[in-house]
Formats: C-alpha cells, sequence, structure tokens
C-alpha cells in the first residue's frame, strides 16, 4: 500500500496541555485506516492534525509526499480532503436538499445511499436527530468524490442497520478513508485496513486490522479465569 496521508512525530498543544506526544502514522489509499482510542486518547485530534484544523507544534503532516503543514484546511478541502467531524458537519440552517447542493447539483445517488433522508429533504438540518445529520453529513462527503476523506465516529446515533451500510459504504470508497472510533468497526473482506490505537496521546498499537484482532483475542484469552481448583 502507498502511503498517501502521514503525521510525521506529530505535536498538538491546546494552550499549556500536549494532546498528541510526537505521534506517527501513515494511512494509504485507496483503504482503511481507523484510529482508535476512548475519549482523551488523541485519535480526533489526529483527525483534525491531517485536516489542518487545528496546527500542529512540532513534526508535519505529509500528503503524497509533499509537506502540506503549513496548508491551511481550505486549500486541503480545494486538493480533495473532506472532513466529516464530530459535531457542526451539517449546516444547521439550511434544508437537506440545500446541504446536498452544496456538495453537488446532482444528489440522486447520496438518496439512493441514505433513502432516509429524501422524505426529509424540506427540513431544516438542524431539526434533524443525531443520526439523520450523521447521515446528511456522510452523503456529502459521498458527493464530493474526495480523494481523502476523514470522518469523526461515523455511526454515532444511527440504528444498527444504518450504521452497517455506513461502513459498507465508507469501505467501497475509491479514496483514503481514515475513521477514528472507540471501537474497532467492521472491515471490508478484501480491502485493506490498518489500525492505529492511540492512548493519552501516544501510539501503542499500529498495523493490520486482522492483527490487532488477534491481539485482543490473545489478551481475551490471557483474562479469562482458570478452572476453580476442586475440594
Amino acid at each position: 500500500m502507498t502511503a498517501t496521508l502521514q503525521l510525521r512525530h506529530a505535536r498538538v498543544r491546546y494552550g499549556p496541555l500536549e494532546a498528541l506526544h510526537g505521534i506517527t502514522l501513515a494511512a494509504a489509499g485507496p483503504g482503511l485506516t481507523v484510529l482508535l482510542g476512548r475519549n482523551g486518547s488523541g485519535r480526533t485530534t489526529a483527525l483534525r492534525a491531517l485536516a489542518g484544523t487545528v496546527p500542529l507544534s512540532g513534526g508535519a503532516v505529509v500528503w503524497d509526499g509533499v509537506d502540506v503543514t503549513r496548508v491551511p484546511a481550505f486549500e486541503r478541502a480545494r486538493r480533495g480532503l473532506c472532513l466529516v467531524p464530530e459535531r457542526r458537519a451539517v449546516f444547521g440552517s439550511l434544508t437537506v436538499r440545500e446541504n446536498l447542493e452544496l456538495a453537488a447539483p446532482a444528489y440522486d445517488s447520496a438518496l439512493a445511499a441514505y433513502p432516509q433522508l429524501e422524505p426529509l429533504l424540506a427540513r431544516r438540518a438542524g431539526t434533524l436527530s443525531g443520526g439523520e445529520q450523521r447521515m446528511l453529513a456522510l452523503s456529502r462527503a459521498l458527493l464530493a468524490r474526495a480523494r481523502v476523506v476523514l470522518v469523526d465516529e461515523p455511526a454515532q446515533g444511527m440504528s444498527p442497520t444504518v450504521a452497517a451500510r455506513t461502513y459498507e459504504l465508507l469501505g467501497s470508497l475509491d479514496a483514503c478513508v481514515v475513521m477514528a472510533e472507540q471501537r474497532l468497526p467492521p472491515v471490508p473482506h478484501g480491502r485493506p485496513a490498518l489500525v492505529y490505537e492511540l492512548r493519552r496521546g501516544a501510539v501503542v498499537f499500529g498495523g493490520e486490522a486482522g492483527e490487532f484482532q488477534g491481539r485482543q483475542a490473545a489478551d481475551r484469552r490471557r483474562r479469562r479465569p482458570g478452572p476453580s481448583p476442586s475440594g
């Protein structure tokens, strides 16, 4: 796999607190990369650093071999990067139709991906439920045909059926897809997938999804209590 987007020894500070402690990771395209971690682990900050919405205090962001650390977020978007943040991912004062039309004049493919949006086209996006807003935000990302798609918790607020559809859609994109998640989502069969686990702003695991799943299974076996001694 060819690395498309990288963080190299990246550091991010929020005032006196350092959120990323010199992490290095690479996301390949087309393919799926998952940034795993609990709240406060740094996964969302890493996603924002890749998008350019938070500045680095050290290290670099490299895209297709070119240092883009000082390239602003709007210019990265112009070059084909699409960020779907966890919050405020849609224009709440606009209707669903207007949100879609901002991404592409023809949005039939978005409604094919999420038919639940069709009866909501005249509704203002700010009145939708959390799951409906996620569908709308992801529909806009699908319409953008971006080279890089960065998504923070894509299935948040969705029903299990819609969440499964969402992971299927993201896994089938001909793009470099990076997701920030608390747990490993379903990985499409036959698609390359990388996993980076973050804890307290540092990478504690980096490798193939199958390797991560194997490590999890081994940890569960080690924690399983043995047979109690017979009296």
